[in-house]
């Protein structure tokens, strides 16, 4: 037993290490599309805004909405919330995506060029 001590420094500091590349590896977010993602962003009311706190998500929509998610889960919050928008306010026909408001009034009409934008789309915002 004796001779396992002076390894056991050793052995936590990997431990450690591991556990937290595995937070940092799982903390962080999707991949996105750029040319996708930046023109329906512009439509989607969540946005991050950093603060001496940390990191919050805010809606444009209602200033009341105010969410403080831990660093942890931050990047997985915010796609849920956009997800969760996308799925009512985006609709795909033929390659082309639909940006509506919550009257359903059309936003803004754009195409999908490549199979890539046509997989991000699908599989970020669950659309159909």
């Amino acid at each position: 037993m004796q001779k396992f001590r002076k390894y056991l420094p050793f052995v936590f500091l990997l431990a450690f290490f591991l556990i937290g590349l595995n937070v940092f590896i799982q903390s962080r977010p999707t991949p996105k599309n750029k040319r996708i993602y930046k023109i329906v962003k512009e439509y989607s009311p969540y946005y991050i805004e950093k603060r001496f706190g940390g990191l919050e998500i805010l809606n444009k929509q209602n200033k009341e909405f105010k969410e403080k998610p831990t660093n942890e889960t931050f990047f997985k919050r915010y796609e849920s919330l956009e997800r969760d928008w996308g799925k009512k306010h985006l609709t795909l026909n033929n390659n082309r995506v639909t940006i509506k408001d919550d009257s359903n009034k059309t936003l803004k009409t754009f195409e999908i060029k490549t199979d890539d934008e046509l997989k991000f789309i699908k599989s970020y915002y669950g659309i159909k």
